[in-house]
Protein backbone atom coordinates (compact mmCIF):
# COMPACT_ATOMS: atom_id res chain seq x y z
CA UNK A 1 0.00 0.00 0.00
CA UNK A 2 1.52 3.54 -1.01
CA UNK A 3 1.88 6.35 0.83
CA UNK A 4 -0.80 7.60 -0.62
CA UNK A 5 -2.94 5.31 0.10
CA UNK A 6 -1.85 5.31 3.76
CA UNK A 7 -2.29 9.19 4.18
CA UNK A 8 -5.32 9.72 2.60
CA UNK A 9 -7.01 6.63 4.68
CA UNK A 10 -5.48 8.66 7.93
CA UNK A 11 -7.04 11.88 6.71
CA UNK A 12 -10.31 10.36 5.92
CA UNK A 13 -10.31 9.04 9.74
CA UNK A 14 -10.04 12.07 11.01
CA UNK A 15 -12.70 13.99 8.62
CA UNK A 16 -15.66 11.60 7.94
CA UNK A 17 -18.50 10.88 9.96
CA UNK A 18 -18.45 7.48 11.59
CA UNK A 19 -20.46 4.88 9.86
CA UNK A 20 -22.51 1.92 11.24
CA UNK A 21 -19.61 -0.97 11.44
CA UNK A 22 -20.79 -4.56 9.86
CA UNK A 23 -21.21 -7.24 12.55
CA UNK A 24 -17.82 -8.78 11.97
CA UNK A 25 -17.49 -11.62 9.89
CA UNK A 26 -13.65 -11.25 8.50
CA UNK A 27 -10.19 -12.19 9.42
CA UNK A 28 -6.96 -10.68 8.17
CA UNK A 29 -4.16 -12.63 7.30
CA UNK A 30 -0.72 -10.79 7.58
CA UNK A 31 2.08 -12.29 5.28
CA UNK A 32 6.23 -11.77 5.90
CA UNK A 33 8.71 -13.11 4.22
CA UNK A 34 12.56 -11.90 5.97
CA UNK A 35 13.61 -10.88 9.47
CA UNK A 36 16.17 -8.84 10.54
CA UNK A 37 18.39 -8.64 7.24
CA UNK A 38 18.16 -5.07 5.99
CA UNK A 39 19.62 -6.00 2.88
CA UNK A 40 16.16 -6.63 1.25
CA UNK A 41 13.94 -3.52 2.67
CA UNK A 42 11.03 -4.61 -0.02
CA UNK A 43 10.81 -7.88 1.97
CA UNK A 44 11.99 -7.38 5.24
CA UNK A 45 10.68 -6.42 8.64
CA UNK A 46 12.96 -5.00 11.45
CA UNK A 47 12.93 -6.82 14.57
CA UNK A 48 11.80 -3.74 16.29
CA UNK A 49 8.26 -3.77 14.00
CA UNK A 50 8.46 -7.37 14.40
CA UNK A 51 8.18 -7.29 17.97
CA UNK A 52 5.47 -3.96 18.10
CA UNK A 53 3.38 -6.27 16.06
CA UNK A 54 3.61 -9.63 17.87
CA UNK A 55 2.96 -6.59 21.45
CA UNK A 56 0.23 -5.66 19.43
CA UNK A 57 -1.60 -9.11 18.80
CA UNK A 58 -0.94 -10.06 22.10
CA UNK A 59 -3.09 -7.10 23.84
CA UNK A 60 -5.95 -9.19 24.02
CA UNK A 61 -7.43 -6.75 21.22
CA UNK A 62 -7.24 -9.40 18.57
CA UNK A 63 -7.82 -13.51 18.15
CA UNK A 64 -5.29 -14.95 16.30
CA UNK A 65 -6.05 -18.25 14.70
CA UNK A 66 -4.29 -21.08 12.67
CA UNK A 67 -5.17 -20.04 8.66
CA UNK A 68 -6.51 -23.38 8.07
CA UNK A 69 -9.18 -22.67 10.67
CA UNK A 70 -9.91 -19.52 9.30
CA UNK A 71 -9.90 -20.86 6.14
CA UNK A 72 -12.51 -23.49 7.43
CA UNK A 73 -14.93 -20.54 9.07
CA UNK A 74 -14.88 -18.44 5.72
CA UNK A 75 -15.50 -21.62 3.90
CA UNK A 76 -18.70 -23.13 5.59
CA UNK A 77 -20.05 -19.35 6.75
CA UNK A 78 -18.88 -19.98 9.95
CA UNK A 79 -18.83 -16.75 12.36
CA UNK A 80 -15.42 -15.24 13.03
CA UNK A 81 -15.01 -13.28 16.37
CA UNK A 82 -14.10 -9.68 15.55
CA UNK A 83 -10.61 -8.53 14.90
CA UNK A 84 -9.51 -12.30 14.04
CA UNK A 85 -5.97 -12.44 12.74
CA UNK A 86 -3.87 -15.14 10.75
CA UNK A 87 -0.35 -15.08 10.26
CA UNK A 88 1.68 -16.50 7.66
CA UNK A 89 5.37 -16.62 6.09
CA UNK A 90 6.42 -16.56 2.47
CA UNK A 91 9.78 -18.45 1.43
CA UNK A 92 11.18 -19.72 4.62
CA UNK A 93 14.05 -17.58 4.71
CA UNK A 94 17.21 -18.73 7.17
CA UNK A 95 15.77 -15.58 9.51
CA UNK A 96 12.34 -17.22 10.36
CA UNK A 97 14.22 -19.49 12.14
CA UNK A 98 16.61 -17.83 13.85
CA UNK A 99 14.89 -14.84 14.07
CA UNK A 100 10.98 -15.33 13.82
CA UNK A 101 10.02 -18.36 15.08
CA UNK A 102 11.91 -17.88 18.78
CA UNK A 103 9.30 -14.80 19.09
CA UNK A 104 6.60 -16.70 17.96
CA UNK A 105 6.87 -19.74 20.15
CA UNK A 106 7.22 -17.58 23.32
CA UNK A 107 4.47 -15.37 22.54
CA UNK A 108 2.35 -18.61 21.62
CA UNK A 109 1.01 -17.00 17.90
CA UNK A 110 0.44 -19.68 15.48
CA UNK A 111 1.73 -18.97 12.04
CA UNK A 112 1.77 -20.82 8.43
CA UNK A 113 5.03 -21.29 6.70
CA UNK A 114 4.86 -21.15 2.60
CA UNK A 115 8.14 -23.63 2.04
CA UNK A 116 8.98 -23.92 -1.65
CA UNK A 117 10.50 -26.94 -2.39
CA UNK A 118 13.32 -26.22 -4.61
CA UNK A 119 14.49 -23.47 -1.86
CA UNK A 120 14.45 -26.43 1.14
CA UNK A 121 16.34 -28.47 -1.43
CA UNK A 122 19.26 -26.10 -1.58
CA UNK A 123 18.83 -26.06 -5.20
CA UNK A 124 18.30 -22.15 -5.55
CA UNK A 125 21.03 -20.75 -3.86
CA UNK A 126 21.61 -20.13 0.02
CA UNK A 127 20.12 -18.43 2.63
CA UNK A 128 16.86 -20.69 3.07
CA UNK A 129 15.85 -23.03 5.75
CA UNK A 130 16.96 -26.73 5.71
CA UNK A 131 14.80 -29.73 5.87
CA UNK A 132 15.58 -30.46 9.26
CA UNK A 133 14.85 -26.42 10.24
CA UNK A 134 11.50 -27.28 8.86
CA UNK A 135 10.72 -30.43 10.01
CA UNK A 136 11.95 -29.18 13.99
CA UNK A 137 8.69 -26.30 13.10
CA UNK A 138 6.62 -28.87 11.85
CA UNK A 139 6.58 -31.07 14.61
CA UNK A 140 6.36 -28.05 17.34
CA UNK A 141 3.01 -27.31 15.68
CA UNK A 142 3.53 -24.79 12.70
CA UNK A 143 1.68 -25.34 9.56
CA UNK A 144 3.55 -26.04 6.74
CA UNK A 145 2.09 -24.79 3.17
CA UNK A 146 2.46 -25.36 -0.17
CA UNK A 147 4.12 -22.90 -2.32
CA UNK A 148 5.43 -25.09 -5.17
CA UNK A 149 8.78 -26.74 -6.27
CA UNK A 150 10.53 -23.39 -7.88
CA UNK A 151 8.50 -20.45 -6.91
CA UNK A 152 7.55 -19.40 -10.47
CA UNK A 153 5.16 -17.26 -12.27
CA UNK A 154 2.31 -19.59 -12.42
CA UNK A 155 0.46 -17.44 -14.67
CA UNK A 156 3.10 -17.74 -17.33
CA UNK A 157 3.50 -21.83 -17.18
CA UNK A 158 1.18 -24.41 -19.26
CA UNK A 159 -1.10 -26.54 -17.24
CA UNK A 160 1.48 -29.45 -17.75
CA UNK A 161 4.19 -27.63 -16.05
CA UNK A 162 2.08 -25.92 -12.72
CA UNK A 163 0.26 -29.75 -12.37
CA UNK A 164 4.48 -31.30 -12.17
CA UNK A 165 5.26 -28.02 -10.15
CA UNK A 166 2.56 -28.98 -7.47
CA UNK A 167 2.72 -33.05 -7.54
CA UNK A 168 6.85 -32.39 -7.49
CA UNK A 169 6.43 -30.15 -4.29
CA UNK A 170 3.49 -32.68 -2.46
CA UNK A 171 5.92 -35.58 -3.10
CA UNK A 172 8.87 -33.42 -1.21
CA UNK A 173 6.47 -32.43 1.60
CA UNK A 174 5.64 -36.37 2.03
CA UNK A 175 9.38 -37.93 2.07
CA UNK A 176 10.46 -34.92 4.30
CA UNK A 177 7.57 -34.09 6.35
CA UNK A 178 5.39 -36.99 5.90
CA UNK A 179 2.26 -34.69 5.11
CA UNK A 180 0.11 -32.96 2.29
CA UNK A 181 -0.18 -29.12 2.92
CA UNK A 182 -3.57 -28.25 3.18
CA UNK A 183 -3.01 -25.04 2.25
CA UNK A 184 -1.75 -23.03 -0.75
CA UNK A 185 -0.03 -19.37 -1.51
CA UNK A 186 0.91 -18.74 -5.13
CA UNK A 187 4.25 -17.57 -5.58
CA UNK A 188 4.10 -13.27 -5.54
CA UNK A 189 0.45 -13.98 -4.93
CA UNK A 190 -0.11 -14.45 -9.45
CA UNK A 191 -2.95 -16.03 -10.11
CA UNK A 192 -5.26 -16.51 -12.72
CA UNK A 193 -8.61 -18.48 -13.45
CA UNK A 194 -6.61 -21.50 -14.77
CA UNK A 195 -4.33 -21.53 -12.18
CA UNK A 196 -6.46 -21.14 -9.36
CA UNK A 197 -8.76 -24.52 -11.16
CA UNK A 198 -5.77 -26.24 -11.22
CA UNK A 199 -5.04 -25.28 -7.44
CA UNK A 200 -8.23 -26.18 -6.66
CA UNK A 201 -8.31 -29.51 -8.74
CA UNK A 202 -5.27 -30.45 -6.23
CA UNK A 203 -7.72 -30.43 -3.23
CA UNK A 204 -5.98 -27.66 -1.39
CA UNK A 205 -8.63 -25.91 1.25
CA UNK A 206 -7.77 -22.56 0.97
CA UNK A 207 -4.86 -20.85 -1.25
CA UNK A 208 -3.70 -17.39 -0.63
CA UNK A 209 -2.51 -14.51 -2.78
CA UNK A 210 -1.00 -11.04 -2.12
CA UNK A 211 -3.71 -8.94 -2.11
CA UNK A 212 -4.67 -6.65 0.69
CA UNK A 213 -8.14 -6.10 2.49
CA UNK A 214 -10.16 -9.00 4.91
CA UNK A 215 -11.95 -12.03 4.00
CA UNK A 216 -15.20 -13.18 4.21
CA UNK A 217 -17.63 -15.76 3.57
CA UNK A 218 -18.46 -14.40 -0.04
CA UNK A 219 -14.74 -15.02 -0.77
CA UNK A 220 -13.04 -17.41 -3.23
CA UNK A 221 -11.26 -19.93 -0.85
CA UNK A 222 -8.70 -20.07 -2.98
CA UNK A 223 -7.59 -16.91 -4.16
CA UNK A 224 -7.96 -14.84 -0.57
CA UNK A 225 -6.46 -11.49 0.22
CA UNK A 226 -3.32 -10.70 3.12
CA UNK A 227 -1.66 -8.09 4.01
CA UNK A 228 2.27 -7.83 3.35
CA UNK A 229 4.43 -6.52 5.44
CA UNK A 230 7.80 -5.06 4.95
CA UNK A 231 10.22 -2.06 6.49
CA UNK A 232 8.07 0.53 4.37
CA UNK A 233 4.71 -1.06 5.60
CA UNK A 234 5.66 -2.14 8.76
CA UNK A 235 5.02 0.80 10.90
CA UNK A 236 2.48 0.85 13.78
CA UNK A 237 0.00 3.09 12.61
CA UNK A 238 -0.15 0.80 9.23
CA UNK A 239 -0.17 -2.43 11.26
CA UNK A 240 -3.58 -1.36 13.37
CA UNK A 241 -5.06 -0.18 10.36
CA UNK A 242 -4.43 -2.96 8.55
CA UNK A 243 -5.26 -5.43 11.77
CA UNK A 244 -8.59 -3.75 11.99
CA UNK A 245 -10.08 -3.82 8.82
CA UNK A 246 -13.49 -5.53 7.71
CA UNK A 247 -14.12 -7.52 4.71
CA UNK A 248 -16.25 -5.29 1.68
CA UNK A 249 -18.72 -7.77 0.88
CA UNK A 250 -18.40 -7.82 -2.88
CA UNK A 251 -19.60 -10.13 -5.20
CA UNK A 252 -19.63 -10.12 -9.14
CA UNK A 253 -16.03 -9.25 -9.75
CA UNK A 254 -15.23 -8.00 -13.02
CA UNK A 255 -13.05 -8.67 -15.30
CA UNK A 256 -13.48 -12.25 -13.29
CA UNK A 257 -10.00 -13.42 -14.44
CA UNK A 258 -6.94 -11.90 -12.59
CA UNK A 259 -4.61 -12.28 -15.74
CA UNK A 260 -5.18 -9.29 -18.09
CA UNK A 261 -4.82 -10.26 -21.80
CA UNK A 262 -7.10 -7.76 -23.58
CA UNK A 263 -7.94 -4.79 -22.63
CA UNK A 264 -5.56 -2.92 -21.09
CA UNK A 265 -6.35 -1.11 -17.90
CA UNK A 266 -9.43 -3.45 -17.31
CA UNK A 267 -12.99 -2.22 -16.48
CA UNK A 268 -12.64 -3.07 -12.98
CA UNK A 269 -16.31 -3.45 -10.60
CA UNK A 270 -17.95 -5.51 -8.10
CA UNK A 271 -21.65 -5.66 -6.45
CA UNK A 272 -21.66 -4.85 -2.46
CA UNK A 273 -24.25 -6.96 -1.03
CA UNK A 274 -26.28 -6.15 1.08
CA UNK A 275 -26.69 -2.60 0.43
CA UNK A 276 -24.14 -0.19 2.03
CA UNK A 277 -24.63 2.92 4.24
CA UNK A 278 -22.59 5.48 2.73
CA UNK A 279 -21.10 3.37 -0.29
CA UNK A 280 -20.71 6.73 -1.95
CA UNK A 281 -17.79 7.29 0.23
CA UNK A 282 -15.84 4.77 -1.04
CA UNK A 283 -12.47 5.44 -2.15
CA UNK A 284 -10.49 3.60 -4.88
CA UNK A 285 -6.21 3.29 -5.51
CA UNK A 286 -4.36 1.47 -8.35
CA UNK A 287 -0.66 1.18 -7.81
CA UNK A 288 1.65 3.55 -9.74
CA UNK A 289 -1.76 5.59 -10.10
CA UNK A 290 -2.79 6.83 -6.62
CA UNK A 291 -6.91 7.55 -6.81
CA UNK A 292 -8.84 6.24 -9.49
CA UNK A 293 -12.22 7.16 -10.27
CA UNK A 294 -14.84 5.00 -8.69
CA UNK A 295 -18.44 5.44 -9.81
CA UNK A 296 -20.91 3.75 -7.40
CA UNK A 297 -24.63 2.82 -9.52
CA UNK A 298 -27.84 2.38 -8.16
CA UNK A 299 -27.34 0.86 -4.39
CA UNK A 300 -24.78 -1.44 -4.80
CA UNK A 301 -22.65 -1.38 -7.99
CA UNK A 302 -19.04 -0.13 -7.78
CA UNK A 303 -17.28 0.57 -11.21
CA UNK A 304 -13.87 1.23 -11.04
CA UNK A 305 -11.87 3.08 -13.80
CA UNK A 306 -7.98 3.30 -14.62
CA UNK A 307 -6.44 6.03 -16.91
CA UNK A 308 -3.29 4.29 -17.58
CA UNK A 309 -2.98 0.40 -18.65
CA UNK A 310 -1.38 -1.95 -16.81
CA UNK A 311 2.67 -2.41 -16.81
CA UNK A 312 3.70 -6.03 -17.20
CA UNK A 313 3.99 -7.76 -13.81
CA UNK A 314 1.57 -7.12 -10.70
CA UNK A 315 -0.74 -4.26 -10.37
CA UNK A 316 -2.91 -3.91 -7.38
CA UNK A 317 -6.43 -2.72 -7.15
CA UNK A 318 -7.79 -1.25 -3.42
CA UNK A 319 -11.09 0.19 -2.04
CA UNK A 320 -11.64 1.02 0.98
CA UNK A 321 -15.02 2.72 2.92
CA UNK A 322 -14.86 4.27 5.97
CA UNK A 323 -16.66 1.48 8.80
CA UNK A 324 -17.07 3.46 11.81
CA UNK A 325 -14.96 3.88 14.95
CA UNK A 326 -11.58 4.13 12.91
CA UNK A 327 -12.51 0.85 10.93
CA UNK A 328 -12.52 0.11 7.13
CA UNK A 329 -14.16 -2.06 4.96
CA UNK A 330 -11.18 -2.94 2.33
CA UNK A 331 -11.70 -4.98 -0.45
CA UNK A 332 -8.29 -5.24 -2.43
CA UNK A 333 -7.46 -7.24 -6.22
CA UNK A 334 -4.05 -8.15 -7.86
CA UNK A 335 -3.68 -7.90 -11.63
CA UNK A 336 -1.11 -9.90 -13.74
CA UNK A 337 0.07 -8.80 -17.51
CA UNK A 338 2.20 -11.13 -18.45
CA UNK A 339 5.50 -10.62 -19.89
Amino acid sequence: MGSGLLGGLLAMMAALAALPALAADSAVVFMYHRFGDGRYPSTNITLEQFEAHIRELTSGAYTVWPLARIVAHVRDGQPLPDRTVGISIDDAYLSVYTEAWPRLKAAGLPFTLFVSTDHADGKQGGGYMTWDQIRELSRAGVTIGHHTASHLHMPDADDARLRDEITQATARYEAELGLRPELFAYPYGEASLAVERLVRQAGFIGAFGQHSGAMGPQDDPHYLPRFALNEHYGDMDRFRLAANTIDLPATDLTPEDHLVTDANPPAVGFTVTPPMKGLGNITCYASGQGKVAATVLGDTRVEVRMTQAFPQGRTRVNCTLPAGQGRWYWLGRQFYVPH
